[in-house]
């Protein structure tokens, strides 16, 4: 009877140690990347073949051992919301469109949660969003600077991490 009781009082501790009861949070991580891949010189371009199967890749990547993003800002640019569009549909989730000529506003908006999120920028705006969110600072990129994805952790490190299968 006390083995039986024991054995149940053991279960039921199991089941409540989720992170808000052991005093864990939930990862904090924000991931930063470059619109996937387009043509050079146009306005507001679709993403190339080669971009959309990144895309894919990217829905992807999430999830081979790191959380899936709860919340995904995209600029109002046709390649921005096109490089979130998988990832996005395969989590449910409805991407947040943010004004890329305001950094401070947008890092207010993804710390306010929830996180982890992702933030599909451009080669002029994500080194000044990754800097704004205390993480180490890229160099300039180029246009052929496609599939790199920025982990800035609560503590700002950051990791340059790459899109698998590229």
């Amino acid at each position: 009877m006390i083995r039986a009781w024991l054995i149940g009082t053991l279960a039921l501790l199991a089941a409540c140690a989720t992170p808000a009861a052991t005093g864990e949070s939930a990862p904090r991580d924000i991931y930063v990347v470059r619109h996937l891949n387009t043509p050079a010189g146009e306005a507001d371009p679709d993403l190339l073949p080669e971009g959309r199967r990144a895309a894919d890749l990217l829905a992807r990547w999430f999830g081979a051992g790191r959380p899936a993003p709860a919340a995904i800002y995209v600029s109002d640019y046709k390649r921005s919301r096109q490089t979130a569009a998988p990832l996005a549909a395969r989590l449910g989730l409805t991407p947040i469109v943010y004004d890329p000529r305001d950094t401070s506003a947008l890092i207010a908006r993804v710390r306010a949660g929830p996180l982890p999120a992702l933030i599909v920028g451009h080669s002029n705006t994500v080194p000044d969003i990754v800097a704004a969110l205390g993480g180490e600072r890229p160099g300039p990129l180029v246009h052929e600077d496609f599939g790199d994805i920025w982990r800035v952790g609560a503590d700002g490190i950051t990791q340059r991490l790459r899109i698998e299968g590229r």
